[in-house]
């Protein structure tokens, strides 16, 4: 299996969409293309590999934390906190180079999903009625979001709100499971007994980041949409809870907020995915978690500025003005 192209690589060779779905029926036989909510084919774009090009994971391995040697302490990592079971983390090492896992944590079955060019990093029950589905990556993109598929039905699936937009399940919405990117040491810290996805067997450099200095672009890779309002850069982190977005750089400043019956609370110690070649050396954005009055975990997601308004157009910008 070939690498995944590098950004620049993908840049040059990405290629537009088709204004209809004929244009992938032969690499996509069994997908139902009349039953859909794509209105505007021309939305949806090759990111440059094919289906598959990146493949996504299945029966991961896990090892001790204190086995764990690769990874350096600011490493971002995603946590996955299942009730009864021991704590998860999936480093985003891997995940850049996969994207998508596919595990179970005792009885539920997961998707652990990463979109370097959203940094959209959602963990999902893969349960769907009576039936357990595994995710691959498409290949596609819409608004530079990752578009998963099912191997089960075919259908096609917006990673970043986690709803299926082709195919047979369209307009099922995926359960959003309570999970958070932290730096490697915290998740040890707090999570001593946890344990830490192996590094998979596959011909990847784990590390390195062939997205080199995406975060602070001025504008997102393979997205013609509306930039966002208030003058928000494009690439700068919002966590989203819901329909609303903090910024970054508020949270940041303020290290708690609590507004809306929720509390963000912020904290440095994790290096960007998605800016130094090596993900290690990349700077510091800090970990983000996101509770309810109580103090238990809530479903978020930490994604760019551009991405939010692009699938909430109407959404709440929380700018504490």
């Amino acid at each position: 299996m070939r690498l995944l192209l590098t950004f620049a690589t993908a840049l040059s060779l990405a290629l537009p969409a088709a204004a209809d779905p004929s244009f992938w029926k032969h690499e996509w036989p069994d997908t139902d293309f009349e039953t859909t909510t794509i209105t505007n084919w021309v939305e949806i774009m090759s990111g440059g590999p094919p289906k598959d090009g990146i493949p996504a994971l299945s029966d991961p391995q896990f090892i001790e934390v204190a086995q764990e040697t690769r990874i350096k302490g600011n490493e971002p990592v995603i946590t996955v906190l299942v009730d009864g079971q021991r704590p998860r983390a999936y480093p985003i090492r891997y995940l850049t180079w996969h994207e998508i896992v596919n595990d179970t944590i005792g009885d539920v079955p997961v998707a652990v999903t990463f979109c370097p060019l959203c940094n959209s990093a959602l963990s999902f029950d893969r349960r769907v009625g009576s039936r357990v589905l595994t995710f691959g990556v498409s290949g596609k993109l819409r608004n530079s979001d990752m578009v998963m598929y099912d191997r089960e039905t075919q259908s096609w699936w917006q990673q970043a709100i986690g709803t299926g937009i082709v195919g047979e399940l369209t307009g099922t919405e995926l359960t959003l499971l309570p999970s958070w990117m932290e730096g490697f040491a915290q998740f040890a810290e707090r999570h001593p007994d946890g344990v830490v996805m192996a590094e998979p067997a596959w011909n990847r450099p784990y590390g390195q980041n062939p997205y080199r200095n995406y975060d602070s672009s001025k504008r997102p890779f393979l997205y013609s949409g509306e930039m966002p309002p208030h003058d928000v850069p494009p690439l700068m982190r919002v966590v989203r809870v819901g329909d609303r977005a903090w910024p970054m750089d508020r949270l940041a400043e303020a290290k708690e907020i609590r507004e809306g019956g929720v509390v963000l609370s912020w904290r440095a110690g994790q290096a960007s995915a998605l800016d130094a070649g090596v993900i290690a050396a990349g700077r510091d954005v800090g970990s983000v978690r996101v509770r309810d009055a109580a103090g238990a975990d809530l479903p978020h997601d930490v994604l760019f500025a551009f991405a939010f308004h692009a699938f909430w157009p109407d959404g709440e910008w929380m700018l504490g003005n």
